[in-house]
Parts: C-alpha cells; sequence; structure tokens
C-alpha cells in the first residue's frame, strides 16, 4: 500500500518539491568554494561534458548553480542523462529549478537514444551532464557512454565532484551523499579530457581516474573545512 501510495503522480510531485525546497536551504545555509573554474571558463559559450559519479547526484545541482554563478553560462541549462525509473523522474522535478533538465535514459534500456539526445544538445552548444556509473553501478566504474559521447562530439570531458562539511552516507550501492544546511561546500572542476574519434577504450580509464581524483581532492577540502565553525546562514550570491 505504502509503494503504491509513494508511485502516485501527486505523491511524486509533492516529494519532488520538498526536495527542491530543501536543496534550496542548504544552498542558502552554505559557504562556497569553487576549485578549478578556470578549467571551465573555455567551455562557457560553447558545448560543454560535465561528469561525475553518481554517489554526488544530490549535490550536483548546488554545483551547478554554484558554476554557473562563478563562470556565467549565458542562460544555459545543464542537460542530464538520468534513469527512466520514477526515482529519475523524482530527481528530475526537483532538480529543474536549479537549472538542470533531463535526458530520460539508462544503461540498461535506452541508453543508445540517450546519448544521441546529448550528442544533439551538444551540436547546438549545450551542456550535457552524465553519471558514468548510473544508475545501478558498479560504483566508481565507468560505462563506456561518456567516452563514446566526448569521442563522437569532439568535446572534452570535465570531470567534476561536490562535497560539503555536513552530508550524510547514504546505505546504498554507491553510498550517496546527501548535503545537510549549515556548512562549507566545495565544488571542484580537473582539467578536461579529450576522447581521440578512435579513443573510446583508451580514454574511458583516463575520466574514471580524473572523476575519483576530484572525488579526492573535494573530499579532502571539506575535510580541512570541518575544522571551521558554521557559517551564518546567508542568501545565495
Amino acid at each position: 500500500m505504502a509503494k503504491r501510495l509513494i508511485r502516485h503522480p501527486a505523491v511524486q510531485g509533492m516529494l519532488a518539491r520538498l526536495v527542491a525546497l530543501y536543496l534550496r536551504l542548504v544552498w542558502a545555509t552554505t559557504r562556497w568554494t569553487l576549485v578549478g573554474e578556470e578549467h571551465a571558463r573555455p567551455f562557457a559559450e560553447g558545448p560543454m561534458i560535465l561528469a561525475f559519479w553518481h554517489e554526488r547526484l544530490p549535490l550536483a545541482a548546488l554545483g551547478w548553480r554554484l558554476l554557473g554563478r562563478r563562470v556565467p553560462q549565458g542562460g544555459r541549462r545543464a542537460q542530464v542523462l538520468i534513469s527512466r525509473h520514477r526515482d529519475g523522474r523524482l530527481i528530475a522535478a526537483a532538480v529543474r529549478p536549479f537549472g538542470i533538465d533531463v535526458v530520460h535514459a539508462s544503461s540498461s534500456r535506452g541508453g543508445a537514444t540517450g546519448l544521441r539526445g546529448l550528442a544533439r544538445i551538444l551540436a547546438g552548444g549545450g551542456v550535457a551532464v552524465i553519471t558514468p556509473d548510473g544508475p545501478r553501478g558498479p560504483a566508481r566504474v565507468a560505462a563506456p557512454g561518456v567516452a563514446q559521447l566526448a569521442a563522437l562530439t569532439g568535446v572534452p570531458v570535465l570531470p567534476c565532484a561536490v562535497a560539503s562539511t555536513r552530508m550524510r552516507l547514504a546505505g546504498s550501492w554507491d553510498r550517496m551523499r546527501f548535503p545537510l544546511p549549515f556548512g562549507r561546500g566545495f565544488a571542484v572542476v580537473g582539467a578536461p579530457v579529450a576522447v581521440a574519434r578512435d579513443g573510446v577504450e583508451d580514454a574511458l580509464p583516463r575520466i574514471a581516474a580524473a572523476l575519483t581524483a576530484a572525488c579526492e581532492v573535494v573530499d579532502r577540502l571539506a575535510k580541512v573545512g570541518e575544522g571551521e565553525p558554521p557559517p551564518n546562514p546567508r542568501p545565495s550570491p
């Protein structure tokens, strides 16, 4: 009965609004720092591929808003590849207020269609976002789609990660990170990883290593930041 209730569109809509409100609270009560914006600036007016591990999904909307404030995107909205599952639909509705739209697909059903959709977005100068180990894992093991997209479009991959001094780890397969209010937040953009047209197999481990390195950097920043008192709540910049 409870499962059927949660699946109801009205309940899903209410949950999405609650998640969006919560993310707004986290955004407004967190002091944010962006590291590596010089890597993103060359792509501010052209096609951009952002990639991060699935574990950072709840933080991704906040990271995109921060990037947009530090490296203006001219009103562009990010397009993220997310599962067709109802959880994916809920996430899509929750992150929409943060300048993110969704291309619904998954690695098992419709993945190729989703990649073609992202390729069209990039051809039009848009922003594509992908979690190479989603939606089911294994954690931090990249499926080939991200390298295929970069090879097909000629657009390098920007490895990203976001963390907060106040967050909780879920018991899910990827130990998903959920941010809490009143902390310090950090977003890292790594150096772009270029993929040759015939270099998918070679590039995939390099992309995975860059994503993991970004996580290690941002987690170190968050750990150091824990030693400071949390900032007072303030409106977003």
